[in-house]
């Protein structure tokens, strides 16, 4: 069977690998873009994000937005090359096995788990804290009980609607996503049209065109390469439109589109938005100026009291919290299908690989990995507040580790074919080269930077709190694969998942 049939197969593979089972045919493109925009979580991350990259590249902000494209577009067209040939839920887990064999492949597959995972957390702690931040009671939000409760509650019911399956959540991400998008315009316009009116803040600067180059913020590396990663890292999310490739239509050419175009519009919000507030709040350390530490948390709260009173500040808390709702359930979806897919391979164990009998969705996996989530966010919570959001920041490694993963095993893969034509060069092997290097850089540099003692909140044996959970994380990962090999060897030697093993869908 051709690669580009293998969406079809339905038989148990000769191996003994089962169908996974997933509902096909279920979203379009619109539905899959919609999924790749919201994982992002576009308002939340720029409100915590463009406030800490003006602290160290002034109104060049807007330029390090684009220059952080540049990887993610790369990777996006890794993604979909290895996506157009093998559409599989397991994404990351699937080529970087087929591509650099069954250990790269499963530490790939750990790294997606562990991401999710973690989001889950800080997406449970954003929604608890702003929901009393909406209703009034600033007291309660600074309560741990009572935001633990509400945000296990918020992430919760988001689980359930990922657990019923797309077509509930692609009818709820689309509303969701809509506005985050028009607060996101919103707040530009208004930005815009107070500096041009003359009724900005003492600090405010009217846009230029400079701002756009980054290599004009005259910083030092170590600045620039600090305001690289802030941004590079919010675009993270948009790869989860790939894990439903084997529930979209057309699932070998809807899901590589839908990703970038997903990544197109996210820099174009990401872009104006961070002019726009720029040019209002100005770069001073006093008022709104996004130097100021009390801004810089939530920037978007900031700008919008002055700029649109009680009802607009209200309305940015609520959609600041729907952002992170929304990228919640979007992070299950490739976490739950990815763990899925690795059991279907035999990489973790059968239960895993469990679909629901009626919703068609990975309901263990889904379960497992919102429980586990949420259980870490109540321990971290009541043992050190600090610890929690080192965590969250120490996540980065993982991501740059997994998409570099993807990246090169694009290349492995497609090693026959990539001087065969023009197209196979750039797409199949100059771009994901690119990517590959630059997130493998970035997994570097941050490391390093994460080494420091004062790079997070925490300090554990001597060295940043930060650095020994990033790469503590994949190191237990790296114990917890070795262990799964002597308990099933079958996936390690190579028995379950080659190169030419099918995608094993249902129609």
């Amino acid at each position: 069977m051709s690669q580009s049939q293998s969406h079809q197969v339905k038989e148990v593979d000769p191996e003994g690998v089962a169908s996974k089972g997933l509902k096909a045919n279920t979203i379009g493109l619109w539905g899959a873009t919609v999924i790749g925009l919201a994982s992002t979580a576009p308002v939340y991350s720029l409100a915590a994000t463009i406030g800490f990259v003006v602290a160290y590249a002034g109104t060049q902000a807007p330029g390090f937005m684009i220059l952080a494209f540049i990887p993610m577009l790369l990777t996006a067209y890794a993604y979909r090359e290895m996506n157009a040939v093998i559409p599989d839920a397991g994404t990351t887990f699937t080529w970087g096995t087929k591509g650099l064999g069954p250990h790269i492949g499963w530490m790939g597959g750990w790294a997606v788990a562990v991401s999710g995972i973690v989001f889950l957390a800080n997406a449970a702690q954003v929604c608890g804290a702003y929901f009393f931040d909406i209703i009034g009671r600033h007291d309660l939000a600074s309560n741990k009980t009572w935001v633990v409760v509400v945000g296990i509650a918020i992430v919760s019911l988001m689980a359930w609607i990922a657990y019923r399956g797309l077509e509930i959540g692609e009818w709820v991400q689309t509303v969701l996503v809509i506005l985050q998008y028009i607060a996101l315009a919103m707040l530009a316009v208004a930005c815009l049209w107070a500096v041009y009116h003359g009724n900005g803040q003492d600090g405010s600067i009217k846009p230029a065109w400079d701002w756009l180059n980054p290599f004009a913020a005259g910083i030092s590396f170590v600045d620039f390469s600090k305001a690289v990663l802030l941004c590079l890292f919010i675009y993270w999310g948009w790869d989860a439109v790939l894990a439903v490739n084997e529930e979209t239509k057309d699932p070998e050419k809807t899901p590589g589109r839908a990703a970038l175009i997903a990544t197109v519009l996210l820099l174009l919000a990401y872009v104006g938005t961070t002019m726009a507030t720029v040019s209002y709040a100005g770069t001073g350390d006093t008022g709104t100026g996004l130097n100021n530490p009390d801004v810089q948390e939530n920037v978007f709260m900031a700008v919008a009291e002055p700029l649109l009173g009680t009802w607009g500040t209200t309305f940015i808390l609520v959609v600041t919290l729907i952002s992170a709702a929304a990228a919640a359930m979007t992070t299950i979806l490739p976490t739950a299908r990815g763990t899925l897919a690795m059991a279907v391979y035999k990489a973790l164990p059968d239960k895993f690989a469990a679909v629901h009998p009626k919703y068609k969705t990975p309901g263990f996996s889904t379960m497992v990995a919102t429980i586990i989530g949420l259980l870490y966010y109540v321990i971290m919570t009541f043992v050190s507040e600090n610890l929690l959001e080192d965590t969250i920041t120490s996540i980065a490694l993982a991501i740059a580790f997994y998409y570099a993963i993807t990246s090169f095993a694009c290349i492995a893969y497609f090693r026959k074919d990539l001087f065969t034509d023009t197209r196979s060069f750039f797409f199949k092997f100059l771009f994901p080269l690119l990517s590959g290097i630059s997130l493998f850089a970035a997994f570097v540099i941050s490391a390093v930077q994460m080494w420091n003692v004062d790079y997070g909140e925490t300090v554990l044996f001597g060295i940043g709190g930060v650095f020994v959970i990033g790469v503590g994380a994949l190191l237990i990962g790296v114990v917890l694969m070795f262990i799964w090999q002597a308990m099933a060897p079958p996936f390690f030697r190579g028995e379950t998942l080659t190169t030419d093993t099918p995608v094993l869908v249902e129609d």
